[in-house]
């Protein structure tokens, strides 16, 4: 058996790939901040990326907000209009995912559209239209065989087979919107030096009609003494 391409990644309930927590009201407060203000930083679609787009749109709606067509009420009460021509915009009003939507471009998943408004120490305007290796070339460990493996594995995502890993990095703060350039390198820390645990839940899935790939983002964070109190119980 080959070894996993990606650590720890795992099988996806495809009924509960999307996860709403107690932080729902204050991140998408957050998510309509920045969308706002600072839209060419956290949203780029390429037209190609338009139907991908507008094919997860229906399945988020699906998921989330069964029944909704036009407009649906959050559980934090704010009523959303649903723009079907703008769809990441609206994707980015519903749920606490960040979206990446990648396509084959020849033998690579390029990165066509995306509404990423945490970003975990990268910019969304350095990756945009770039392939999988590209995107990943900061990354030490990425070499020649990752790549390859990852390769395969988007090769190999199945409509209604998602896959899900997840990461963990330490922050000095909990803003959610932490865009850093591939120039300038994060120094690594630890649970001795920083104060946040910041936690990412990606979901790799397949659309069923176009057979773009997307990866989903859940970001949570958690202050560093809730972590010590967890992993010590008193």
């Amino acid at each position: 058996m080959a070894p996993n391409p990606l650590p720890g990644i795992k099988p996806a309930d495809p009924r509960n790939w999307l996860h709403r927590d107690d932080a729902f009201a204050a991140q998408m407060q957050r998510r309509a901040d920045l969308l706002a203000q600072q839209g060419l930083d956290v949203l780029a679609q390429s037209p190609e990326a338009l139907k991908p787009a507008q094919e997860l749109l229906d399945l988020v709606l699906q998921q989330a907000y069964p029944g909704a067509s036009d407009q649906v009420l959050r559980p934090d009460g704010v009523r959303v209009e649903i723009d079907r021509a703008h769809p990441l915009e609206s994707l980015c009003q519903l749920v606490q995912e960040d979206f990446c939507i990648l396509q084959k471009r020849g033998d690579e998943h390029v990165l066509t559209g995306a509404i990423l408004c945490f970003p975990a120490s990268w910019m969304l305007s350095e990756k945009f239209m770039r392939p999988l290796i590209a995107i990943h070339e900061p990354v030490d460990v990425y070499d020649a065989n990752i790549a390859r493996r990852v390769q395969r594995l988007f090769d190999g995502i199945q409509p209604d087979r998602p896959l899900w890993r997840f990461n963990a990095l330490w922050y000095h703060d909990a803003e959610l919107f932490q865009p850093r350039s591939a120039k300038h390198r994060r120094e690594p820390r630890d649970e001795n030096s920083a104060r946040y645990l910041r936690s990412e839940r990606q979901t790799l899935l397949r659309l069923p009609q176009t057979k773009a790939v997307v990866f989903a983002i859940h970001t949570y964070v958690m202050a560093a003494d809730q972590v010590s109190k967890m992993e010590n119980p008193a």
